[in-house]
């Protein structure tokens, strides 16, 4: 892998594979009830939030944890830099005391300033242009389900965020036929896709503004919240810009028989998935949920481990 991981397009997919190939291993000695190799045995994580957070917080601490390893939990609004200090400053001392510095952030571009002046991995840990653990542990949850990625079809509904580019570039990377619904405006921005069939030019990736039309014979549908954080201020409008995208029983028996449906949570229940199929037999939202916690250790093992 690269020294730090900000975006999926930044892992090749041999690191993918290998990533998935850890995972499992992890996923499986942990039901098995078998102590796991405690690979990062004295190195320390730094967990730099300015955003709230559940999933991505306590799988990071529980997987360093497991691994052998220390987590050090760092609000930004109690740190220095809200005083003045320079990210390149503040990522140059973090570097003498952590071994890899894991950030959830608003702008993208403080996660690349911090990635460039720190000596240490970075990764992403969810900034307003992408989300790489969320896709890569959403990927290994197909990957577990469908027993394969390429020619699975997968449709996302929802706005073009952070996660919807991610799978972008994972789908790309690994072959899986994507199908984005967004309402007019709010769509993935053009120059994600181009970037993304850079990757694979023969990667199957569709724009449309018509959920039904977009979920016809898929095998996977996923959603997201229609405003997230930093959106709030546009909530009332993001709400009935999206009123004909929910999740609900009727979208689900337009898919195919089977379908399965993700969330990437929290879900604003009512909002962009009923609670009824959230809670359904078709959804697995829990299990992605519980695969963060390997994929995470997977990353941190091939970025840190001995």
């Amino acid at each position: 892998m690269n020294k730090d991981l900000l975006s999926v397009k930044d892992i090749n997919v041999q690191d993918i594979e290998l990533l998935f190939q850890m995972a499992s291993e992890f996923k499986q000695r942990r039901k098995r009830g078998e102590k796991i190799i405690h690979f990062l045995d004295g190195k320390s994580l730094g967990l730099l939030f300015e955003k709230p957070s559940t999933r991505t917080r306590i799988s990071f601490e529980i997987a360093v944890r497991e691994l052998g390893g220390n987590s050090l939990f760092l609000q930004s609004e109690q740190m220095q830099m809200k005083r003045g200090e320079t990210l390149a400053d503040a990522a140059k001392i973090f570097s003498l005391y952590l071994d890899a510095l894991a950030v959830r952030t608003y702008k993208h571009d403080n996660l690349l300033e911090l990635a460039k002046n720190a000596s240490v991995p970075v990764i992403n840990a969810l900034s307003d242009f992408s989300h790489p653990c969320q896709a890569l542990s959403d990927m290994f949850t197909v990957k577990e389900k469908m027993g394969k990625l390429e020619g699975v079809k997968l449709t996302y509904i929802g706005a073009g965020n952070n996660v919807c580019n991610s799978l972008i570039y994972g789908a790309a990377k690994t072959g899986i036929n994507l199908i984005v619904a967004s309402p007019k405006g709010y769509e993935p921005k053009s120059g994600i896709l181009k970037d993304a069939k850079k990757t694979n030019s023969k990667c199957k990736i569709e724009i449309t503004n018509n959920p039904t039309k977009a979920v016809k014979n898929t095998d996977i549908i996923y959603t997201d919240v229609w405003v997230s954080m930093g959106e709030e201020k546009e909530k009332e409008v993001r709400t009935d810009a999206f009123k004909n995208f929910q999740v609900n029983e009727k979208l689900v028996k337009s898919a195919k028989k089977g379908v399965l449906v993700m969330h990437c949570l929290p879900a604003h229940r009512g909002e962009e998935i009923t609670s009824k199929v959230l809670d359904g037999p078709n959804s697995i939202v829990l299990e992605q949920a519980e695969n963060k916690l390997h994929v995470q250790k997977a990353i941190l093992v091939l970025l840190l481990g001995k």
